[in-house]
């Protein structure tokens, strides 16, 4: 079997990791705020885009079943090339008179490819690289990650409020999509060629019974761990809030003013999120995960936790006082998406040092991810109905008090003090690491 050459990691992490984002990035930002511009309501954004979440956090149940194909290269390439097929598919979907069943199926399909590509992309990397190198180039994966974020909410937000105003809001978001199909295809075209490994397949000694049984396994282990019920309920808690505000923030700032919003329009929120706002949300993750190495995780997660309440008092502030100026309502996403990077390294971390630690490490981190997405997809879900219910002022206060349990909570989980003896879970390298995560997803 002829094996693809070694190559720089530097020639295809930024290139795996981008694409990566970019998949995640249309699918659970830029979709909701399309359907905002087609005048679909908040409480059905909030619903249809919250199932399509739901990929990434049932991704550890069939994780497993991948290790059935010994390419992870292949699955990496596959899913990539259906990932620029469903955008082309989206594109169509918008011209068809079903338009909003047909583009909601196609964004299924993305949700699940993407989160299939998620699995296998992060397997590649691991399998690739070794812990230095993983540690060395973990600043890459989570900037690549991140500069997809940039170019969706930034560059291709203020092309399609651009051609909104000149084509149609129907035929610019078809534009839109045309373009990431072909983008996402040649990067497809140039990951099949840069990758390592290769893209055949090799006999397998797995078996889907014997993957299955260990499967089991797994989740019974996870189940029976000390106080895991607990800490179920304070990852739970703890994006509670997020959930909410993450998902009508943005509509909160597309609204007419006459509704109760800040009436920005496309251009404008793709400028301050896709400029000051990755920027601040980078900056935050990475001052996060310092702050945290430097006080030890136990002692700064009261931190944490408060820093992820300050998007819910910003935006609480932004509905009380209406401004009118750009620069001002910038500032405050800026410094929103800060308190947002900034302590969403501590669930990263808990799930870590306090629930990954065991038999079954790797795979208690996923299945305590999973448990952190079903949170949060939980609480996209009901959000739109509540504020559609109280009203943006109200809804904004409400999600402030939603964080108040999860420090509460802090009295009850544990949470190992630094130097206390436990698997290893999280070393200074993976604790950066953990930051990059935090910083992409």
């Amino acid at each position: 079997m002829t094996q693809t050459p070694l190559r720089s990691p530097i020639r295809w992490v930024p290139s795996l990791y981008f694409v990566q984002g970019l998949q995640f990035f249309v699918v659970m930002l830029i979709a909701g705020l399309m359907f905002k511009n087609m005048g679909v309501p908040n409480d059905q954004i909030a619903r249809w885009t919250g199932a399509l979440g739901l990929a990434w956090a049932f991704k550890p149940l069939w994780s497993p079943f991948l290790e059935l194909a010994r390419s992870k290269k292949l699955i990496v390439v596959a899913m990539q090339f259906t990932g620029a097929v469903g955008l082309g598919l989206m594109a169509v979907a918008l011209q068809l008179p079903m338009w909003f069943a047909a583009s909601i199926a196609v964004l299924f399909l993305l949700a699940y490819a993407s989160a299939t590509h998620d699995i296998a992309c992060d397997g590649l990397y691991m399998a690739s690289l070794d812990a230095k190198q993983q540690a060395a180039y973990a600043g890459w994966q989570g900037a690549f990650f991140n500069a997809s974020k940039f170019l969706t909410l930034g560059g291709l937000l203020v092309l399609a409020g651009y051609l909104e105003r000149t084509v149609g809001v129907m035929n610019a978001w078809s534009v839109i999509f045309v373009l990431l199909a072909v983008l996402l295809a040649l990067l497809a075209s140039y990951n099949a060629w840069a990758l390592p490994g290769t893209l055949n397949t090799e006999h397998a000694d797995l078996t889907a019974s014997g993957i299955w049984r260990t499967l089991r396994e797994v989740i019974a282990d996870f189940l029976q761990k000390p106080g895991i019920w607990m800490a179920i309920l304070f990852i739970v808690l703890f994006r509670f809030a997020e959930g909410q505000v993450q998902t009508i923030g943005p509509l909160f700032l597309k609204e007419a003013r006459e509704s109760g919003g800040l009436g920005l329009s496309t251009e404008q929120i793709g400028g301050v999120y896709g400029t000051v706002g990755t920027a601040a949300f980078l900056v935050g993750s990475i001052l996060g995960g310092y702050f945290t190495s430097w006080l030890g995780l136990k002692r700064a997660m009261p931190v944490l936790i408060v820093a992820m309440a300050v998007p819910n008092v910003t935006f609480y502030y932004l509905a009380a006082t209406m401004p009118e100026d750009v620069f001002h309502i910038g500032l405050a996403v800026g410094i929103e998406m800060f308190g947002y990077g900034f302590g969403f390294v501590g669930m990263i971390l808990y799930i870590m040092q306090a629930v990954a630690p065991g038999k079954f490490q790797t795979a208690h981190y996923a299945l305590g991810s999973g448990v952190m997405q079903l949170g949060f997809i939980f609480s996209k879900t009901i959000s739109g109905d509540i504020q559609l219910a109280m009203g943006y002022q109200d809804f904004f206060l409400w999600t402030i008090v939603c964080g108040v349990p999860a420090l509460l909570l802090l009295l009850f989980v544990r949470i190992p003090a630094r130097g206390e003896a436990q698997s290893p879970v999280a070393t200074p390298q993976q604790e950066g690491a953990g930051a990059q995560a935090a910083a992409g997803r």
